[in-house]
């Protein structure tokens, strides 16, 4: 068997099955990567998303006996909304992140390769995989980096040359010995506007991210929003692109490649209201193809109740008031009590005295004296 050969067979067959770039890096263990995440660890910055076993994170051999190779691939996604809905003072909208655009891209990439394991795999029988997107042991944009396929920015987001960070990773370990690509030079220099632009400051130098502040993970997360993030999160119900917009390297990409990744603008820039009191079987219907909704409604319930706290939306408060007295969950009926008090109608304030002496919980008190205190006491 020739690995030149491969190589380069395995690199037009990425393309005739629609991956946009593809690098090979060695399976070698992530030291730095492993130093990186120790210190994020020591310091609480995880999310609590990712893999908590550090060494299965950086030591490839680890997941794959005779781990010689990783390859790496990326797909382009849109970045603009094309035909995009306006809300109205009646009809507020709230907004999916563009990585929450189309179908789950976990699935598409897992799709491309499980392609790609099969194309080898008739090539070279009996080959060793592992193929992994997003929730494997590896970091998707350590493999990335090393195998070229783009550079570490200061966002912490991987950044190609020909599609800006707009790109979905995945990743293929196996005991083929590929001869590795070459690192890309980094190309952020002296900017910073990444940084400045983060709402809540998660960025708290150039390549770190204190995860426990990013907007991207304050949305998916279940319990009550921390106070001193709830007027930062605005219409966001998923996820948060701040930090990709401001870019210079990503201004005008826009790729519209995949026909499965073209959003719906009713699905990822949909109404507020009707999020509200949507059935499980509804939201799973309109919502379940997407990435964003991986969490189950309720975060996205709770985001879309904060984003008409944001717009001081008068025209939801009769809905809010309906959450607060008939909603089962305390994170719901107290985020809804919070709202009422920051948008701060006429009627808040006795409805809100009335609420405090029927309700049992004490999360849901605390948050009606919130409410309370933002209309004077």
């Amino acid at each position: 068997m020739d690995i030149k050969e491969l190589k380069q067979e395995i690199i037009q067959y990425s393309k005739q099955i629609g991956i946009d770039k593809i690098g090979f890096a060695s399976a070698v263990p992530f030291q730095t990567l492993k130093h990186q995440l120790k210190t994020q660890q020591d310091l609480g910055y995880q999310s609590g998303f990712e893999e908590p076993d550090i060494e299965k994170r950086t030591n490839p051999s680890l997941l794959l006996n005779e781990a010689h190779s990783i390859i790496s691939i990326a797909l382009a996604y849109p970045s603009k909304l094309k035909n995009a809905p306006k809300g109205t003072k009646e009809d507020r909208r709230g907004i999916f992140c563009r990585a929450s655009w189309g179908i789950d891209y976990h699935d598409i990439l897992r799709d491309r390769l499980n392609k790609l394991e099969k194309f080898i795999s008739a090539k070279v029988p009996g080959v060793k995989t592992k193929s992994m997107v997003d929730t494997g042991e590896l970091s998707d944009r350590a493999v990335a980096e090393r195998a070229g396929i783009g550079f570490s920015g200061k966002n912490t987001a991987i950044i190609t040359p020909e599609f800006g960070s707009y790109v979905y990773l995945g990743e293929m370990i196996t005991n083929i010995p590929f001869e590795p690509d070459t690192p890309i030079e980094e190309m952020c220099g002296s900017c910073t506007k990444c940084m400045d632009a983060c709402p809540t400051g998660a960025l708290v130098q150039g390549g770190q991210l204190n995860s426990q502040k990013c907007i991207a993970y304050l949305t998916q997360t279940k319990g009550f929003l921390p106070d001193e993030f709830r007027d930062e999160i605005g219409n966001r119900i998923y996820g948060c692109d701040t930090c990709q917009t401001v870019c210079p390297i990503n201004k005008k990409m826009d790729f519209h490649f995949h026909e499965e990744m073209e959003p719906d603008p009713e699905v990822v820039k949909p109404k507020l209201k009707p999020l509200l009191t949507i059935s499980n079987r509804d939201f799973k219907e309109k919502f379940g193809p997407i990435s964003g909704s991986w969490r189950g409604k309720k975060p996205i319930q709770r985001n879309a109740i904060l984003a008409l706290a944001h717009f001081k939306d008068k025209t939801a408060v009769l809905d809010l008031i309906e959450l607060v007295e008939k909603d089962p969950r305390p994170v719901i009926r107290g985020t809804a009590a919070w709202a009422i008090g920051k948008i701060g109608t006429e009627h808040a304030k006795p409805f809100l005295l009335q609420a405090k002496e029927k309700e049992k919980d004490e999360e849901v008190l605390k948050e009606i004296d919130k409410g309370l205190m933002l209309l004077g006491g």
